[in-house]
């Protein structure tokens, strides 16, 4: 006969232990708008022809590493927290500046020949400016932030598009100072999600569309 029925007794039941908690993941958003934001700007610096060539240079370890890399890993983080659509975003954009940083190092030095040269960038441009666009139509349901830095890109695409197409150093120009408006309104995104988030209140707008 089983203990339990000698004594009258039942066996203690085992204690209950509480599940543990889901890890958290911080916000990769202000990480991910602030690595596009820096490199976005110095590179629209020398579409803008505020520097020259050779100084343009310097924007190519920035979209390796910070452009590149940390924008990536803020898309992976994106994907971790259940948002398709930053995820989305920062992959493809960290992506880009990964390939700029190929395109310019590996493949422009090759294309020795204007017209060619011109045909590839323009080619190029006109892809990211098809994705811009239809990002910026899912943005919509974002907030005005985030949704001012995809229509300011987006312009800026196309200016720098229609620049290489048509070896126009007008239109590069105007997609340059594009560019720079666009760093402005991703680093003003940036810093109010950070800042929203370090003060647990709302420090600055970034107007919610749903």
């Amino acid at each position: 006969m089983a203990d339990a029925d000698r004594t009258g007794t039942q066996p203690a039941a085992a204690p209950v232990t509480a599940p543990a908690p889901a890890p958290t993941t911080g916000d990769p958003g202000p990480l991910g708008l602030a690595a596009f934001a820096m490199t976005t700007f110095v590179l629209s610096w020398f579409n803008a022809g505020l520097i020259n060539d050779a100084v343009g240079y310097v924007v190519l370890p920035l979209a390796f590493f910070y452009g590149g890399i940390v924008q990536v890993l803020a898309g992976m983080w994106e994907f971790r927290r259940g948002n398709t659509f930053a995820a989305t975003a920062f992959g493809s954009f960290g992506a880009f500046w990964l390939a700029y940083w190929g395109y310019v190092g590996g493949v422009v030095p090759q294309l020795m020949q204007e017209p060619e040269l011109y045909q590839a960038t323009g080619l190029f441009l006109l892809a990211w400016t098809v994705f811009t666009v239809y990002m910026t139509m899912a943005a919509l349901r974002t907030n005005g932030a985030v949704l001012g830095v995809f229509v300011t890109l987006s312009l800026t695409f196309l200016f720098l598009t229609i620049g290489a197409f048509a070896q126009s150093l007008t239109w590069t120009r105007v997609g340059g100072w594009t560019g720079l408006v666009t760093a402005l309104v991703a680093w003003y995104a940036s810093f109010a999600m950070v800042a929203n988030s370090t003060w647990k209140r709302t420090v600055l707008p970034v107007w919610p569309l749903r």
